[in-house]
């Protein structure tokens, strides 16, 4: 089983979603703390 699927069930569509969603704020945390840091 890929870990990426073409069409991924509706489940594992959501999980993908959700685990770019936290990785994006992280992105998004990690840039604001490194504008914000003298």
């Amino acid at each position: 089983m890929p870990v990426l699927d073409e069409n991924p069930p509706n489940g594992q569509k959501k999980l993908l979603v959700i685990f770019g969603v936290m990785i994006g704020i992280t992105a998004i945390i990690a840039v604001i703390a490194t504008l914000a840091s003298p």
